[in-house]
């Protein structure tokens, strides 16, 4: 957490590739993984590996061209045998021989990754996993950071809460929480304040297609006013720096 705006240097210009074992991870949470791993830096990498000719796999299907996300087919060769971890770890080595990257998040809760989650941080990588709360200690211990996808549930369900007691349009909806979540991506102050230029930021990274003249606005502030219910926002004293927070729900 970011404990004086004025010194925080914002969101982390690295780079960060996503590689999601679609045999092991949850499609329904797609939104929630982008989210929480671009805290860490620009997902200029986005894959998905799995056997895209099973009926398991059709979920990522119908999410993935909507994050832009590239399938790699990996067929399953044999029974009890997971091909999908060999590609993904065999594809992470040759990213990071590349260096085309600064950070890897890994989605699985499969302990097989945990020698290439240790491989990572020795090439001084950063390793963010992501997976349930089933996945074996060693493999949450070999990440620099490790996230639970029940907590991610958790949160998915509290937005459609919300949105359904607010009554709230799906394009209003999405608007909300995507402010909201670039709120928390851009780094907050103890009281949840955090710069408005980030803010924008985060959100493009959510959405490249995010542009406030879309809903009626010129520029990012004076929409985030038109919706006082949710954030509150203000210029800091003698400063130019506009910051903002998420409301806190009734």
């Amino acid at each position: 957490m970011v404990t004086n705006l004025e010194n925080t240097n914002g969101l982390a210009e690295k780079r960060i590739a996503i590689l999601i074992d679609g045999d092991n991870a949850q499609a329904s949470l797609i939104e929630q993984i982008v989210v929480e791993s671009s805290r860490y830096g620009n997902a200029t990498i986005r894959r998905i590996y799995g056997d895209w000719t099973s009926n398991s796999m059709k979920s990522w299907k119908e999410t993935l061209n909507l994050y832009a996300f590239q399938p790699f087919q990996q067929f399953s060769y044999s029974v009890g045998k997971n091909a999908t971890d060999s590609a993904m770890i065999i594809d992470a080595m040759d990213i990071l021989h590349s260096n085309q990257v600064d950070g890897f998040c890994l989605v699985s809760s499969d302990s097989d990754y945990t020698r290439l989650a240790t491989r990572l941080r020795e090439s001084g990588k950063l390793v963010v996993g992501i997976g349930k709360n089933l996945t074996p200690r060693a493999f949450v211990s070999a990440c620099d950071v490790f996230i639970y996808t029940e907590n991610l549930e958790q949160r998915e369900r509290q937005k459609r809460q919300q949105a359904a007691k607010q009554q709230m349009s799906k394009e209003e909806q999405n608007l909300i929480d995507n402010i909201g979540d670039a709120i928390e991506m851009a780094g907050t102050d103890d009281d949840g304040w955090a710069r408005l230029s980030e803010v924008g930021t985060a959100l493009r990274r959510i959405d490249p297609g995010f542009d406030p003249r879309s809903y009626g606005a010129k520029q990012l502030a004076p929409l985030i006013r038109t919706k006082k219910n949710y954030f509150d926002i203000k210029k800091l004293p003698g400063k130019s720096t506009i910051v903002v927070r998420s409301r806190d729900e009734d």
